[in-house]
């Protein structure tokens, strides 16, 4: 921990800690616990994605993060959340230099993550944490969705630092990457590039083929291209480095139009000689959530920039960023559910009604249910498309075009389902849940971002299709999980009703991409039904391999709750092959599950 936050002051976790020694304390607070020893379902699966010598040299750090997590970093956050940047334009003695000016405890939350953790460098080389390798993705996205339970919004400098370094690598010159590559990777503070990206116009959000930034061949500038445009809103506005897209101009003022007239440039905020760039921040947004990063509006005035890749194929390379980002939206989403539902858990052990704990009331444990499915749905996603991309990364056969469709997957549905979990958990705490000193209002305004950033709900339920189309990704897509199912011990019964279910959404998704255009008014369908039998059939399989009864009714739960047809008026009641079997003892018999009290769902 940072020596420097513990002199942020901290009254309200002295009171946290009074009242959690206080067990008849009727508004029971978690402040202070480990996030990481709350979840033990993380750290039963984490083996499962992570190789056996990584996952135990990770453990230590995962059991340091969830605590920082449940203590100190939620406290910085919520600090920073109540004292958001502001932008200064001018000095005091009247020169123009625009400064972004964070709040301590944010500063020290960047510390935490970009230095201590080095969450933005893990991928990219060795030495974070000691490890001598780059790390898989899975590993930077268990600390991430640890770090995200507490802060969210700086999450989006550090998705944005790692995928600009990752597109870095994969398109630009190789002088650029030598050049900042070390300043993006690095774990020392002061020498810390990060990264950003400006791709929205008010004319252009979603439809990038409308860009409207001009880039103008110049070769006596830095970079050789001067951008000249406003983009309308882009985060971590002061980071060191931006991708930003813009259209070629010829030199007799033309350009082309549409998608194929877009390249990616890479946009420094200072010059080498160390003046700044040819940019300015016109202001700050005022945002409904992610209110400890600064989000602002930028106007490029003949600012300096490296083209980045081949001209023209810009859409198609910031496609590679926008997929990380996007995947990094579902690790965000996954992490403030669990953080939800672990607030939602504690309330309903810990607080009492009517001579009983909440937790002993049906409907209470009915509501809960209703929160964890979409909670380990998500995290069940975030591993699986993590696998795939570190499989796709290294060149395996059908790996890209299975990253391909899950990534927009989980950003279409895990964003979509965290507005509710985190709104239905507030509930939970009741009236305290409404007020600023909680973290729950902090949850749901951030929540409401992830439909929002790297494409809305159409748009990526859309490029699910287009997944489809393009990649042929549902047959991989559904050799993949024959595979899940294949390597999993199920009832009968059971394993017909997850067969009949992969066949019936991969129709659905096979009949929207086949028809083109009209089909398109069933891509979000589609989109969720491909998601609900995905994560399934993969909470399944982590079941089988874990040996958990608990995980199997889950997992069986998630068809009934969200696939298969149900009566609204029939009264709840659930098949008889829920849960029947899981993984095999050493004797290969199957396992009887027992009531649902008995697996302690919950």
């Amino acid at each position: 921990m940072p020596t420097s936050a513990a002199r942020i002051p901290s009254a309200s976790l002295t009171d946290a800690q009074d009242s959690s020694r206080d067990i008849a304390h009727p508004v029971p607070d978690r402040h202070g616990t480990s996030l990481f020893t709350a979840d033990p379902d993380l750290r039963a699966l984490l083996p499962l994605y992570l190789p056996a010598d990584l996952f135990n040299h990770l453990l230590p750090h995962l059991e340091r993060m969830g605590a920082l997590a449940g203590g100190v970093l939620d406290e910085l956050a919520n600090v920073a959340d109540h004292a958001p940047p502001t932008l200064s334009h001018r000095t005091r003695t009247g020169l123009d230099a625009q400064a972004i000016h964070k709040h301590p405890a944010y500063i020290e939350l960047e510390k935490v993550a970009f230095a201590d953790f080095g969450l933005a460098a893990a991928s990219h080389r060795g030495g974070v944490l000691g490890w001598d390798k780059p790390m898989p993705p899975a590993a930077k996205y268990a600390l991430t969705y640890l770090f995200v339970q507490a802060e969210f919004g700086l999450c989006c400098p550090l998705s944005m630092t790692d995928s600009l370094t990752r597109t870095l690598r994969k398109f630009g010159d190789p002088a650029l990457v030598e050049r900042y590559l070390p300043n993006l990777t690095t774990q020392v503070f002061d020498d810390l590039y990060q990264g950003a990206m400006f791709m929205t116009e008010q004319g252009a959000g979603s439809d990038v083929a409308a860009t409207a930034t001009r880039a103008i061949r110049d070769d006596s500038v830095e970079g050789g291209w001067r951008l000249v445009g406003d983009k309308w809103f882009c985060s971590n506005p002061d980071a060191a480095l931006a991708m930003v897209l813009a259209r070629m101009e010829e030199p007799d003022g033309t350009a082309t139009p549409g998608i194929k007239g877009v390249s990616l440039f890479l946009l420094p905020r200072t010059l080498a000689d160390g003046s700044a760039n040819h940019y300015r921040i016109i202001r700050l947004k005022d945002k409904l959530g992610t209110r400890s990063m600064a989000s602002g509006e930028i106007r490029l005035e003949g600012a300096h920039a490296w083209l980045v890749g081949e001209p023209g194929r810009g859409f198609v390379q910031m496609a590679d960023m926008i997929n990380n980002s996007r995947l990094s939206n579902g690790v965000r989403a996954a992490g403030l559910m669990r953080r939800a539902l672990t607030e939602g858990q504690f309330i309903a052990r810990e607080r009492r009604a009517f001579g009983k704990r909440l937790v002993d009331m049906p409907l209470m444990r009915r509501q809960l249910l209703k929160l964890t499915l979409p909670t380990e749905q998500a995290r069940t996603m975030v591993f699986q498309t993590a696998e795939a991309l570190r499989r796709a990364d290294a060149g395996e056969a059908d790996a890209y075009p299975l990253m391909r469709v899950l990534t927009p997957l989980i950003k279409f549905r895990a964003c979509r389902d965290a507005r509710k979990v985190t709104g239905d958990a507030m509930e939970i705490r009741g009236g305290c849940g409404y007020i600023e000193e909680w973290s729950d209002p902090r949850l749901v305004r951030d929540a409401h971002l992830g439909s929002i950033w790297e494409g809305t709900s159409n748009i990526v339920a859309l490029d699910v299709l287009r997944a489809i189309r393009r990649e042929g990704s549902l047959p991989v897509l559904q050799a993949h999980l024959a595979g899940l199912l294949a390597d999993t011990p199920m009832h009968a019964t059971a394993r017909a009703t997850f067969e009949q279910a992969i066949a019936r959404a991969a129709a659905l998704a096979a009949r929207a991409a086949e028809a083109g255009a009209e089909g398109d008014v069933l891509a979000r369908q589609a989109a969720s039904a491909l998601y609900h039998v995905t994560s399934a059939v993969a909470m399944a399989w982590e079941a089988g391999q874990i040996g958990s009864v608990r995980r199997m009714r889950l997992a069986q739960l998630v068809l009934v709750h969200r696939v298969l047809p149900q009566d609204p008026l029939a009264g709840g009641a659930e098949p008889a092959w829920l849960a029947e079997t899981v993984a095999p003892p050493e004797d290969g018999a199957m396992r009887p599950a027992g009531q649902l009290d008995e697996i302690n769902v919950f």
